[in-house]
């Protein structure tokens, strides 16, 4: 490997130096991309976003900028996806295609702080302008990285990695291979193990996986020709920012879920999921429940280590209406699996499904109802004997543009239940929202109430 420093180039303040860092890897050539990559890509396009992921990182070892120069030189050398360019068709075409280059140089920027500023502003102001600029696809590779030094020595490193290069998982499996290098020599612990984003592409192009993705689709028609077509009654603007996002907090349904699963002997996942189903059906009346689920797809074989994005839509319909508790939560489970099994498609014929089923419907089937639990395997937490009754709203805001209807997203936040929520207010106006998050804590407290010792015999609906 190769570490130059470049040029050094004014800012607002302070000074930027380039590192460039020279790479080699495996896995070169052109192809197609992968399903879950597709999926991402139509997000992406949606969005107007490169849906990215990372931040800052405060740097208390003393490593310097050529350690992390050779960081970035084992994420670049390792994983084809990070030194991946999109290549498109012609225009109109709709073509999207990947170049895996074996070999190439990246950029480590180095910003130094001046002794006015504080380093760690400099670090979250940068993360936040890299957050602010999309990635250039075609020529910029799809990871972001700098240091910030203050009097010569790095204080923070920061870290921004495009969502068409990998998910959430796939940037753990990066940043756990990353500690497991030799500490002597930087050389990685083994060979990394997962597929690359070709092989991926290539194996999904596979007999076998157009089967899979063949009973897929028939799962998914089965569900879309028997579901109410419409998760809302209306969809009109009720002269309030129409896309929102509002960020809550509940201890008690933390604990309350634990308490739930424990119980039945299910997981807490399930119990969230069957709070959402039955307080959706108590505040819009709708029924059955309908969600798309975002499913990792990592339980898969040879998926687990994979730097790439995996993760595809599952769909969960639950009739939940008179159920107990216990049955809700079982329904759920049972819902959930369903919709795991059949979530790994070819995500242009299930477009072209969920078109033609809509059109032979007579009305658009709208699937703009989401809920994606991006937690971690936690054990259960003991749970006290009185449950805390107080949940709170942490952050409010209003976005740009949010392209579905309603989106839940459980985060991996210790000790507590915290929901991310997005929303569409013309399909649900914001109280109706916070009045929703409040019927998930009833649920699922008066739940845990019943089943102490016994199974939940209280109606769920």
């Amino acid at each position: 490997m190769s570490v130059h420093g470049a040029r050094r180039e004014g800012r607002e303040a302070g000074l930027v130096e380039r590192i460039r860092v020279r790479f080699e890897g495996d896995g070169a050539g052109t192809g197609e991309l992968a399903w879950g990559q597709q999926q991402v890509w139509q997000a992406m396009k949606e969005l107007g976003s490169s849906m990215a992921m990372g931040g800052v990182v405060p740097v208390l070892d003393g490593r310097t900028e050529r350690d992390f120069a050779e960081e970035l030189r084992f994420f670049m050398s390792r994983y084809g996806g990070m030194r991946a360019l999109l290549r498109f068709g012609p225009a109109g075409s709709g073509e999207v295609t990947q170049e895996v280059f074996g070999s190439g140089e990246a950029t480590l920027e180095v910003h130094d702080a001046a002794p006015s500023e504080d380093p760690a502003a400099v670090a979250a102001d940068l993360l936040a302008a890299w957050r602010a600029r999309l990635f250039d696809y075609a020529n910029e590779w799809p990871i972001r990285m700098a240091v910030v030094r203050a009097a010569g020595a790095v204080t923070h490193v920061v870290v921004l990695v495009c969502h068409i290069a990998t998910d959430g998982a796939g940037l753990a499996t990066m940043i756990r291979e990353l500690g497991e290098r030799d500490p002597a020599t930087g050389r990685p612990a083994a060979p990394h193990a997962g597929m690359q984003p070709l092989d991926l592409a290539a194996t999904q192009a596979s007999r076998a996986a157009q089967r899979q993705s063949d009973n897929a689709l028939r799962y998914w028609e089965g569900q879309l020709r028997t579901m109410p077509p419409r998760r809302f009654t209306s969809h009109a603007s009720r002269g309030e920012p129409r896309f929102r996002r509002v960020v809550w907090q509940s201890r008690a349904l933390h604990l309350a879920a634990d308490r739930v699963a424990a119980a039945l002997g299910t997981d807490p996942g399930s119990v969230l999921l069957a709070a959402f189903a039955v307080a959706f059906g108590r505040v819009t009346g709708g029924s059955p429940f309908v969600t798309q689920v975002i499913v990792g797809n990592r339980f898969r074989p040879g998926l687990a280590d994979l730097v790439s994005p995996l993760a595809q839509n599952g769909l969960v319909v639950i009739d939940v209406a008179g159920a107990t508790a216990a049955e809700a939560v079982e329904r759920a489970r049972q819902a959930s699996m369903s919709a795991s099994k059949y979530a790994y498609y070819a995500p242009g014929p299930r477009a072209a499904l969920i078109e033609r089923v809509s059109r032979e419907r007579g009305e658009p089937i709208a699937l703009g109802v989401l809920w994606n639990d991006r937690r971690g395997n936690v054990p259960r937490a003991a749970a006290p004997d009185e449950l805390p009754e107080a949940s709170r709203v942490i952050d409010e805001q209003v976005l740009p543009f949010f392209n579905e209807e309603l989106m839940l997203n459980v985060d991996d936040v210790p000790d507590t239940t915290q929901i991310t929520t997005e929303i569409d207010t013309w399909s649900l106006p914001i109280e109706d929202l916070h009045a929703l998050l409040g019927e998930m804590e009833t649920f699922t407290v008066a739940a845990a109430r019943e089943v102490a010792g016994t199974a939940a015999t209280a109606p769920a609906g």
